[in-house]
């Protein structure tokens, strides 16, 4: 059975292969995008703009609060929830 069904899903390898890859690639992103080590450091050069004046006040509010939405978020993964789905 095991020869059968490898022999009739050989043609369906390179689509199990391309989906794990991009299985892979999301995977990567999500861990990158929710690391806060670079979510500090966004927030640290946020600061920096607003301090030279190249951000409003308003602007870095702004910027501040997705990524501190985002940094709970990776919190709440770590910790095993999701506390705001408005982010992937």
């Amino acid at each position: 059975m095991g020869f059968v069904t490898n022999l009739l899903t050989l043609p369906l390898a390179p689509v199990r292969a391309t989906a794990a890859l991009a299985d892979q690639i999301r995977r990567q992103a999500e861990q990158e995008f929710y690391d806060p080590a670079r979510i500090r450091h966004q927030l640290e050069l946020i600061g920096n703009l607003r301090a030279s004046g190249d951000l409003t006040e308003d602007e870095a509010t702004a910027a501040e609060d997705v990524l501190i939405a985002r940094l709970l978020d990776a919190e709440a993964q770590r910790e095993g929830y999701v506390a705001n789905d408005n982010y992937p």
